[in-house]
């Protein structure tokens, strides 16, 4: 479902429109979400989906739509839950910042994320598709182009401790004890596969109990796959028992598929809380500069205590 854009988000549409070579073009926004801006266009004989960077000052790599566009392309080949990529603008001169256009998904995207009426089936679907990325050959060398895997949980660890450092406020939570333990305890790394990097329920598409599409691409990269199992059962955790995968049955169910070992798991949930709890913090603290206007943001605080709270007690 989309809705009229936010106050402050609205596209320029003659421009907009000069750039698709059309008379002009209808604009709707989706509405969920809390980084990138996503957009339903149509017009006669035209219909996309446009992603573009949030508005104001972001973080250094962040949010990068030129690297999104490029992923897809490379990834829908190979994985076909992937939207196909369509047309890409690097000219910050139309819309304010680069964007691209891909190819629409219809079905329903899980806002309220435990609400469906075929839970059990859709938790395995949920796996399957997890499953299915991370057996994506990677001899491709448009795939292989997509990220190092030598010592990449080091580099999570070590980017993501910086983004939570350039992000702090006055009043957010010590983390000191747990980037000394994520520092500290690197573990060994499992053989690469793609890595979606941010892989949870709100950002799939559904038909059904049946997942038709993954969406949110522009972090993923190669590495290791418990990067994606452990930020999945981060956002996984409060799923009620009823119907539901519990986080343990997720995690089987995914350890069974691929025959990998659980054995590092706790500590790759350790650093999926932190991870939610830096993107969150990135967006709290643009709202609190005066960033963004969007009223969901001005209690995020609350969620990035709980979150640092939550992985410290998994220490």
């Amino acid at each position: 479902m989309t809705v009229s854009p936010r106050p402050g988000e609205e596209l320029p549409l003659a421009a907009l429109a000069a750039w698709l070579q059309l008379p002009a073009v209808t604009v709707t926004q989706f509405p969920g979400g809390h980084s990138n801006l996503t957009y339903h266009l149509t017009a006669p004989g035209h219909e996309s989906i446009l992603r573009r960077p949030p508005l104001g000052p972001i973080p250094p790599k962040a949010h990068d739509m030129v690297r999104e566009f490029r992923v897809l392309s490379a990834v829908h080949p190979h994985f076909p839950l992937a939207p196909k990529p369509i047309a890409l603008c690097e000219d910050p001169a139309v819309l304010g910042a680069p964007f691209f256009l891909m190819e629409p998904r219809p079905g329903l995207i899980l806002r309220e994320p435990y609400s469906h009426p075929a839970p059990a089936a859709l938790s395995q679907s949920f796996v399957d598709t997890l499953v299915q990325l991370h057996s994506v050959p990677l001899a491709d060398p448009a795939l292989a182009a997509l990220g190092k895997p030598a010592g990449f949980v080091a580099r999570q660890v070590t980017g993501w401790s910086e983004r939570w450092r350039r992000a702090a406020t006055p009043h957010s939570p010590d983390a000191a004890r747990l980037l000394h333990y994520l520092e500290a305890n690197l573990p060994p790394e499992s053989a690469p596969t793609l890595v979606h990097n941010d892989y949870k329920l709100d950002n799939v598409v559904l038909a059904g109990a049946r997942i038709s599409a993954v969406l949110d691409w522009e972090m993923t990269t190669l590495g290791d796959p418990l990067i994606d199992l452990g930020l999945a059962l981060t956002y996984w955790d409060h799923a009620p028992a009823t119907g539901w995968f519990s986080r343990a049955e997720l995690a089987a169910a995914w350890s069974r598929q691929t025959g990998r070992s659980l054995a590092h798991l706790p500590y790759h949930e350790i650093l999926g809380r932190f991870k939610l709890a830096v993107i969150l913090q990135q967006i709290y603290a643009r709202w609190l500069h005066g960033q963004t206007q969007d009223p969901r943001f001005a209690h995020l605080d609350q969620r990035v205590a709980a979150l640092i709270h939550e992985a410290n007690s998994l220490l």
